[in-house]
């Protein structure tokens, strides 16, 4: 895996704890964390679509993000299990895994980071 892909993997998993900030913040210091999440979220996004195409950058973010956003909800905070949603995140994961397969890479040097 490059390092423009883990940047692109580890701006979605901090999406997650983004996202659940944003429901969870009660004071000032959660809220302080969160909006530095989201910065620091995008900062990586930004460094990783040097090397890799916007579009499909941006699609594996969300999708990252959303997929695990609904899982911790599920496990973490109580949010009721069903298999409807499980199946539709495994739709999400399967079309994320697909973008990241048949994206080509850029003419842009991968070392560019």
């Amino acid at each position: 895996m490059s390092r423009s892909w883990a940047l692109v993997i580890l701006a979605g998993l901090i999406e997650i704890f983004w996202a659940i900030g944003l429901k969870h913040s009660t004071n000032g210091i959660t809220w302080a964390g969160t909006i530095f999440l989201i910065y620091l979220s995008f900062v990586v996004l930004i460094k990783a679509t040097k090397a890799v195409p916007v579009a499909t950058v941006y699609a594996v973010f969300t999708g990252i993000g959303t997929a695990g956003t609904v899982l911790v909800d599920m496990i973490v905070f109580g949010e009721p299990f069903s298999w409807t949603k499980i199946f539709f995140i495994l739709i999400l994961l399967i079309g994320v895994l697909g973008l990241k397969l048949v994206t080509k890479k850029s003419d842009k040097q991968e070392g560019v980071v």
